[in-house]
């Protein structure tokens, strides 16, 4: 897998570190943006994507005309 380099700065990575409960930036963001992805995931299990649009339309029989 490609790596890529990301400067933070220092404040914003400590926070990250207290939060992931990681010794490093590197490893604290990894689980940040995993972890992230992972609940992005799982909400669209749960709700569907922006595809499925067309389950929630409105689907009432329109009126015929004529009678």
């Amino acid at each position: 897998m490609a790596k890529v380099t990301i400067s933070l700065d220092s404040d914003l990575a400590i926070e990250v570190m207290l939060l992931a409960g990681a010794r490093s930036p590197q490893d604290a963001v990894e689980l940040i943006v995993r972890d992230y992805l992972e609940r992005g995931h799982r909400t669209e299990a749960r709700t569907g994507d922006t595809g499925d649009g067309y389950r929630v339309a409105d689907r009432r029989a329109a009126p015929e005309e004529g009678r």
